[in-house]
């Protein structure tokens, strides 16, 4: 009975939606069955979404239905693709960036590699290089290592590689 309001008031802080199945364990007394739904119901009675709440099944399993009242939150990270002029689209290009970091973090601490280059598209080099907080001087501090940012025309705006010493792409 205890955790009863505290179903409702997660269900409707987490705004959660569908079939609910809660398993009350060890719920054999038809009498205290028949009391946690009534108290149940009254802790979902404040509830402004759709809602429904069955008996116990014969495995002591309470199924609630309940409607979503928020809509659901749809977060689009594409952008329009720079190359074709939005006939198609690409992955957003502040992803880009934590995916260059992420790698970069991967080949420092593996230790494979001593000495590479970052090749990416000019327009990329710029955005990594630019100013006294460039991204390329704040991956210096955090890494005690140089990183060296190359700008390749023939490169997609998002394409990026990491080269070794011996200009060979290294394969991540």
């Amino acid at each position: 009975m205890e955790v009863v309001n505290e179903i409702a008031r997660i269900l409707r802080l987490r705004d959660m939606g569908g079939i609910i199945a809660i398993d009350f364990i060890d719920m054999h007394e038809k009498v205290n069955n028949k009391s946690l739904v009534e108290a149940l119901r009254a802790a979902m009675k404040d509830d402004r979404a759709k809602h429904n709440v069955a008996p116990p099944s014969k495995f002591g399993v309470v199924e609630l239905t309940r409607q979503r009242v928020r809509p659901e939150t749809d977060i689009k990270t594409a952008e329009t693709c720079p190359s074709c002029n939005g006939s198609g689209e690409v992955q957003a290009s502040i992803l880009l960036i934590d995916e260059i970091e992420n790698n970069l973090r991967y080949l420092i601490e593996s230790g494979k590699h001593k000495d590479f280059e970052l090749h990416v598209h000019p327009f990329v080099e710029s955005y990594l290089k630019k100013g006294l907080k460039s991204l390329s001087r704040q991956w210096w501090l955090k890494y005690k290592k140089k990183i060296t940012v190359r700008g390749i025309t023939k490169f997609q705006f998002l394409e990026y590689q990491f080269v070794n010493s011996s200009n060979e792409k290294i394969q991540l």
